[in-house]
């Protein structure tokens, strides 16, 4: 019974994470043989402002850049 839990930064459309979730089930369908009725896939929107790497926001990475960061 495979959970898979993913983190993203939020801005996605819903048919975005909807072919996330849909590419997550089939991996798991393709790769350990999980049955769709036992796998479950949970996504998490992280706001831009809580997400920081080398002590830097997203948000703070997307201001200080013309083009727009996918994270």
């Amino acid at each position: 019974m495979p959970l898979i839990e993913v983190s993203i930064a939020e801005g996605r459309t819903p048919d975005q994470l909807r072919e996330l979730t849909a590419a997550l089930h089939r991996a798991a369908e393709e790769s350990v043989g999980a049955l769709p009725e036992n796998t479950t896939v949970i996504i998490r929107e992280v706001p831009t402002t809580h997400w920081s790497k080398a002590n830097q926001t997203i948000a703070e990475r997307q201001q200080a850049s013309p083009e727009p960061e996918r994270a």
